[in-house]
């Protein structure tokens, strides 16, 4: 055979045998398409049936959830109506309250003007009665006396405006005399105060610090050129800064110990640091004072703790840190509170009184003397108006008021705190003033006040912080008595020493006496 025609021959069986099985293959796909399609059509009217079941139930759901959202809404619109029923029930059952107590008031009303109607009728009645019986007896008595009734009435008129004219008089003369009494006793306040609170001897003793300097050069350093480094010094701590020809010293002088404190410290840091010029000095001070605050300030509250006296306001615990820095008779003031605080808790509690009231009275009762330089009255009465603001207890304000023995002692927390204050004052060592300087001190009090003219007696009274002077009424009148009491303040300033103040008292009266036989 021919080889071409055998080639020939092998591919037309060859694309025979491709043809046959291409179609075996697509009636084999379109068997197998056919049978997914239908697959899908089951699966897909499986799903319409799945899919209307559940927008069955969610759409039964949803009318169920409406249903109840309708009943709680409709629960809810009936509790309301029921509340305003009840609302419109109390409201009614009030107007028929009120409609009631108001058909009561008027009955009550009418009843009472009817009675008011009876008793006007019988006042009428009784007064038409009286004016008849009056005419008669003005009668009688016209006829009796012989007068007539002109005369009768100018007769009776000059007796009245007689005894007018005496009560008048009587009234004049009393308001006089108590308005001048008023008006003295102010005067003698307004004097008293004025002349107590300044004492030119004590401020030389105890209004000083000295401050050590390495040379007597420091001290040209410290002046400056032309004094501006003094001047400035000075303006800004409010001190005086003495520089004499004492060797090595230098003196700062104020009343405010606080001030003075801040100025030492100041001016030892500026001699230490060296460097001495006004701007420095701004400087220096303004960190000297906030050390000063910030040590006052713990000093008052570890007082406070160390007593166990809680709920302090700050500027109460700053004030009576300001109490380390003053002194009486060389007896640390803060030291002197805390004894008295620990004593007064002791007796209040021997007695059966409350220790932490008693601790808080006897704290606080010399808080004024913080501050006696600055304001007007002595430290008691200051003491207790700053407590006072503070919304101290009564008990602790009358305590600071009082614990001189000044008022009448309206709680016993006030006797006990002078009866501690007396106690720390008096025992051994508190104090440098022994019992022979104390009596000698009286004396000259008393020697110096009877030293004046017209002066009877005089009694050093209070520890010596007062004392009463008994003028001669003969001899003073009330000008010279005032003269001898401002006096007698003036030579206690420039001859004595003293802490604190003393207060003058100055009696002028007249005495009358007559004997019955």
């Amino acid at each position: 055979m021919d080889p071409y025609l055998a080639a020939l021959l092998s591919a037309g069986v060859s694309g025979a045998a491709v043809y046959a099985l291409v179609r075996w293959f697509d009636r084999v796909r379109k068997r197998d398409a056919a049978t997914e399609a239908s697959r899908i059509l089951e699966q897909a009217a499986k799903d319409a049936t799945n899919r209307l079941k559940e927008a069955a139930l969610e759409i039964k759901e949803k009318a169920l959830q409406q249903k109840a959202d309708s009943e709680r809404e409709a629960a809810q619109m009936r509790a309301e109506v029921r509340e305003r029923e009840r609302i419109v029930d109390k409201r009614e059952e009030t107007l028929n309250q009120q409609l009631a107590d108001l058909q009561k008031q008027e009955r009550i009303v009418e009843a009472t003007q009817r009675r008011l109607s009876e008793k006007i009728e019988d006042y009428t009645q009784k007064n038409s009665e009286l004016t008849l019986l009056v005419a008669d007896q003005r009668q009688k008595l016209l006829e009796i006396s012989g007068l007539t009734h002109d005369q009768a009435k100018e007769q009776l008129l000059n007796q009245l405006n007689e005894e007018l004219v005496q009560e008048t008089g009587v009234m004049v003369l009393r308001h006089q005399r108590q308005l001048q009494e008023r008006c003295d006793q102010q005067a003698r306040e307004v004097l008293l105060t004025a002349l107590q609170r300044f004492a030119a001897v004590h401020t030389a003793e105890t209004t000083t610090s000295t401050v050590d300097i390495p040379n007597d050069e420091m001290k040209g350093r410290i002046i400056g050129r032309e004094g501006r480094n003094i001047r400035a010094f000075e303006k800004r701590t409010g001190m005086d800064v003495i520089i004499d020809d004492t060797p090595g010293v230098v003196i700062v002088s104020g009343f405010d110990p606080v001030r003075r404190e801040v100025a030492r410290q100041a001016l030892e840091r500026l001699i230490l640091d060296g460097r001495i010029h006004p701007s420095r000095i701004e400087e220096i001070v303004a960190d000297t004072e906030k050390e000063i605050d910030k040590f006052i300030r713990n000093k008052g509250e570890q007082a406070a703790q160390e007593v166990n006296v809680q709920g302090l306001p700050e500027r109460i615990l700053y004030m009576m840190g300001r109490l380390h820095f003053r002194t009486s008779y060389s007896q640390n003031v803060l030291r002197h509170c805390v004894e008295v605080a620990f004593l007064t808790g002791m007796l209040a509690e021997m007695v059966g009184l409350s220790g932490d009231l008693g601790r808080r009275c006897g704290l606080l009762h010399d808080i004024g003397k913080a501050a006696d330089h600055e304001l007007e009255g002595g430290h008691p009465k200051i003491g207790a108006d700053l407590l006072k603001r503070h919304g101290e207890c009564a008990e602790v304000v009358h305590a600071a008021l009082g614990h001189h023995d000044d008022i009448v002692t309206d709680y016993p927390y006030t006797m006990l705190v002078a009866t501690a204050d007396a106690c720390s004052a008096s025992r051994p060592g508190a104090r440098r003033e022994s019992l022979e300087r104390y009596i000698k001190r009286m004396e000259e009090l008393e020697c110096i006040a009877c030293g004046f003219e017209g002066v009877e007696q005089a009694f050093a009274i209070q520890a010596g912080r007062e004392l009463r002077v008994l003028v001669s009424a003969k001899e003073t009148d009330d000008i010279r008595a005032a003269k001898i009491c401002r006096e007698i303040a003036k030579a206690f300033e420039e001859q004595l020493t003293y802490p604190g103040e003393i207060k003058i008292t100055v009696v002028r009266e007249s005495r009358f006496t007559e004997i019955a036989k």
